[in-house]
């Protein structure tokens, strides 16, 4: 075994440990294997440039750019408000139209993006009904994931492991080659989400949806404390930083004995019986009493509306996926600079947290309630940082641009369809399109794109190409068919859907079906068999992956804002990866024989 071998074998097992313990962020441990094959000429230079300019990562950042074009026409969210209104009529019969259109939607989209617009609408929805909004979310997630394997373009996996295949010898995959068993395996997790997984799921977000104090359990943590005579805070100008920095609390609003202000700070000059609206604990409460020469005004019961007078608003934001705050605290990232809110709550990993906010280490998914001045709402929703759950937003829509984006992402579909161009062609071209015809800006085609799959890609592409020139990757083929002599194709290909969905659970999609694709098409061209099952294989269980909610973007957007606690996602994707793996074991050799 040569040193390159030894050394490529050792990036692959730290490759394992860094996707699936988050020690650095994925993107950066990309890069990490990128410049150790660089660094050691294991890799030349083009050779390592390979996964940024890989077919596959141009039509992924190019579907990305379709995706947002899309949805900033607001087609998206007339279907949302249509089925809105609908679910109050028939819920069963409506949900399942309105889980169908979305999973059509995932289809030719990013499904990430649908499951985005979606949020806010099902909140509201359910709060309609009198249901809890956790019955909803994750059924219209686990669709979007069903909805984005049916097509070649409808999950980046797909278009990855597509990629990968071809460049290894295999045929290329046209748009509709996952649809045979993509359906297959979507009817059946949608009988099973009806009969079975809706009441599999809890009711974890209160049906009082509109009340975001009691979703955020505020009760206790918000006062009223008044200025008293003898306070030295009188007479001058509420330095709101050092009492923040002395006692963990926030000045949500000053009222003025003649009147309500909530004002700059720095112009509102401290008087006597001045009143603090304030988020505090109770202990930092008590020491503010103590120390400060502020007196407490009666405890009251608290509703959103004492927290959202004249500009003053409440929102419910939620953290995307791979976001600029994953990781960092939100003092770090100077918050309340950034995006002027002051946070009240953080649900962090389905923990709720009122203490020590700005020391909170930010993850994907992430709810934070927030108070702002409604005028920078839209600066949060714009911002790809926040999914805003509890507003339906104001961001501007071109509606005018709808049949033009929708025309050439169909364009970009058939054009890929009948083979008349490559999907990285295609799907490259409608982009120009959307920009040349206004369907979006230069700048929201740059920010619609997630730079961090995008150097994922760069890093684990080469890391394959490493294992074929060393022969790192036949030797592992060889050691695991002499262990597994005696077991059929089938078997095999069973075994590869096992091992990609167990690490698509710990780690993103995209890196364990870089990791595993060319291990399982080495195996199958040593075993003399057709390597395209066993690519549709790797490609389904990387997507399919309901067992944690970190696994796919979708179930990470839908964590906070449903309140699931981890072991929901378990509860209920543990029975559905158990079929999927059943049923596709069996019918992928079917439609793709061996």
């Amino acid at each position: 075994m040569s040193l390159e071998i030894i050394f490529v074998l050792f990036l692959l097992v730290a490759a394992f440990f860094l996707f699936a313990t988050d020690y650095v962020s994925f993107d950066v441990a990309a890069m990490i294997l990128l410049f150790s094959l660089l660094v050691t000429g294991i890799l030349d230079f083009e050779e390592g440039l390979s996964g940024i300019s890989h077919p596959a990562t141009v039509a992924i950042a190019s579907m990305f750019v379709l995706s947002e074009g899309l949805r900033r026409t607001g087609l998206l969210n007339k279907a949302g408000d249509y089925f809105s209104e609908r679910l109050q009529e028939n819920f069963y019969v409506w949900m399942v139209v309105m889980m169908l259109f979305i999973s059509g939607m995932s289809a030719i989209m990013n499904n990430t993006a649908v499951v985005i617009i979606f949020i806010p609408i099902l909140i509201e929805v359910a709060s309609k009904i009198g249901i809890s909004a956790s019955k909803l979310l994750m059924p219209v997630s686990f669709a979007a994931i069903m909805g984005g394997i049916c097509t070649l373009i409808g999950t980046s996996t797909n278009l990855l492991v597509a990629s990968i295949a071809e460049e290894r010898g295999a045929a290329a995959f046209s748009m509709f080659d996952f649809t045979p068993v993509g359906v297959s395996l979507l009817v059946v997790g949608y009988l099973f989400l009806l009969i079975f997984g809706i009441n599999m799921i809890p009711a974890r977000r209160s049906q009082d949806e509109d009340e975001l104090t009691k979703n955020f359990e505020m009760q206790g943590y918000l006062a009223d404390v008044v200025v008293e005579p003898n306070s030295d805070l009188v007479g001058g100008v509420l330095d709101e930083e050092e009492l923040t920095k002395r006692l963990d609390l926030d000045v949500l609003r000053i009222m003025k004995p003649d009147r309500n202000r909530s004002a700059q700070r720095s112009e509102i000059k401290v008087e006597v019986g001045d009143v603090f609206r304030i988020r505090a604990n109770p202990e930092e409460l008590n020491k503010l009493l103590q120390k400060e020469d502020f007196s407490s005004r009666a405890a009251k019961e608290w509703f959103d509306v004492d927290l959202e007078h004249g500009r003053d608003a409440l929102i419910e934001a939620i953290v995307t996926p791979e976001s600029s705050l994953e990781g960092k605290s939100l003092n770090e990232i100077d918050f309340y600079e950034r995006f002027g809110a002051v946070p009240l709550a953080i649900r962090h990993k389905g923990e709720l947290q009122h203490d020590d906010l700005g020391e909170v280490k930010i993850s994907g998914g992430d709810s934070l309630l927030l108070s702002l001045s409604s005028d920078r709402i839209s600066e949060i929703e714009k911002d790809s940082t926040f999914v805003v759950a509890s507003k339906l937003g104001v961001m501007s829509q071109r509606k005018d641009k709808t049949f033009m984006a929708l025309s050439i992402l169909l364009g970009v579909v058939l054009v890929a369809a009948f083979e008349i161009l490559p999907i990285a062609i295609s799907a490259g071209t409608g982009v120009i399109l959307m920009i040349l015809t206004g369907c979006i800006t230069t700048e929201e085609a740059y920010q619609a794109v997630n730079w961090k799959i995008i150097m994922l890609l760069a890093g684990v592409i080469p890391l394959g190409l490493a294992m074929d020139k060393t022969g790192a990757a036949s030797l592992l083929a060889e050691g695991l068919i002499e262990t597994l002599q005696g077991f059929g194709p089938r078997a095999l290909l069973g075994g590869f859907y096992l091992l990609t969905m167990l690490m698509s659970a710990v780690m993103s999609t995209n890196a364990s079906a870089a990791l595993v694709a060319p291990l399982a098409i080495q195996i199958a061209n040593s075993i003399g068999v057709n390597p395209e099952p066993f690519v549709i294989s790797v490609s389904y269980a990387a997507s399919l992956t309901f067992l944690t909610p970190f696994g796919h973007h979708a179930n990470t957007l839908i964590y906070g804002a449903g309140q699931y606690k981890f072991t929901d996602f378990t509860k209920v994707g543990l029975p559905i990866n158990i079929l999927f793996w059943a049923l596709a074991t069996y019918l992928i050799p079917v439609i793709w024989p061996f």
